[in-house]
């Protein structure tokens, strides 16, 4: 599906589309071995994005409970304050990368410390979510590299849950023990579920979040007025945070799996299909978004967009999102007011479906 209002109906139709399928398969072939420890590294648990209602409902509604206003208004220090830390070193410099100088680092940091991760783990957490990304792209790798990757996640595994029991007994002021000790409408999770909970917020929470920024700076950069619309204030940074997910939005879709013969704009859809819904082409509808390629913040309602998608599996974690991405773009523009992008071939991209990722974006102060 390629059409907004299409696929916004499929995802606010649950009783005729799951979410049971709704990640690529894998077209690699991988070792027999590798495949077992991919099926069982994170636990039995599914996770949130495969789930319906009502299992869905009450997953997520343990999970709201530590993302209220409340918990994100008490972040918003840490979240500037991680931001100055790993631009400051930057201004020196005469060309950064911002994906892997900053992005990247920035958005781990901040998803682990809102899940309560000291900061001696991050690096194994940035190891092993780009274990996981490279699995998500196994053709390219020799049989002993696979192997590597996935017995990496059978250690994220494994320390997920040796967190969560640590946190079962002695709770902080964190996402993790929020999931482990709060029971909003008599909802609980058990320490199985918190577990295999903690590697998809890590991973869902970091690589779509640099992904976004990075591609929200490119665009800037090369629209009109560039980087000193945003530094003058021509263009509102709000503004700017919502276009930049719908122009270029970090996850190009997702599927869904007809439970019953369902009609979409006229079509009959058999039990058992499975419909790929693609959030980038809907946010380049023309039908909705008169010249869609051009990069015009304001022009269009506030989260008009599909980049967070819609309905149930409406990502929880995009009012966090949305606090880092304009909080990272204030503190460059105020750090870095003649900012420009330094010569580039052209952009290149992971070869990974559905994420949107940029490999690299070099600029100069």
């Amino acid at each position: 599906m390629t059409e907004y209002d299409d696929i916004a109906a499929i995802l606010r139709n649950d009783e005729d589309f799951s979410a049971r399928d709704h990640k690529p398969r894998s077209s690699a072939d991988l070792p027999p071995d590798v495949q077992e420890m991919l099926s069982t590294w994170s636990g039995d648990s599914v996770s949130l994005g495969e789930m319906d209602p009502p299992e869905h409902t009450r997953v997520r509604s343990v999970i709201n409970a530590g993302f209220t206003p409340r918990a994100l208004k008490a972040a918003e220090g840490d979240i500037r304050a991680t931001a100055t830390h790993l631009l400051r070193p930057l201004a020196g410099a005469s060309e950064f990368d911002v994906v892997t100088e900053f992005a990247l680092p920035y958005a781990l940091t901040v998803i682990l410390r809102f899940l309560g991760i000291p900061d001696e783990h991050h690096q194994a957490c940035l190891r092993w979510s780009d274990y996981k990304v490279q699995l998500m792209v196994g053709r390219d790798h020799a049989p002993e590299q696979l192997r590597e990757y996935a017995t990496g996640l059978r250690a994220f595994g494994e320390f997920a849950r040796e967190l969560t029991a640590r946190r079962m007994s002695a709770p902080r002021h964190d996402l993790i023990s929020t999931m482990l000790h709060e029971s909003p409408h008599g909802h609980r999770l058990s320490p199985d579920e918190v577990a295999s909970l903690i590697p998809t917020l890590i991973i869902t929470g970091h690589t779509t979040l640099a992904q976004a920024l990075a591609i929200t700076i490119r665009h800037q950069l090369r629209s009109p007025g560039g980087w000193a619309a945003l530094v003058d204030g021509t263009v509102a940074v709000g503004d700017l945070v919502e276009e930049g997910l719908r122009l270029d939005c970090p996850v190009v879709g997702m599927y869904r799996t007809t439970v019953r013969e369902a009609t979409v704009a006229g079509r009959v859809l058999p039990s058992g299909s499975r419909v790929l819904l693609l959030y980038g082409a809907g946010n380049h509808d023309p039908g909705r978004y008169p010249d869609p390629a051009g990069c015009l913040p304001g022009r269009w309602p506030t989260a008009a967009h599909l980049a967070f998608g819609r309905g149930t599996h409406y990502c929880v974690g995009a009012a966090l999102a949305r606090a880092e991405l304009r909080i990272a773009l204030e503190e460059m523009a105020a750090r870095f007011p003649t900012l420009y992008a330094a010569p580039e071939a052209g952009p290149a991209y992971l070869p990974t479906f559905p994420l949107r990722a940029l490999t690299a974006l070099r600029v100069r102060p």
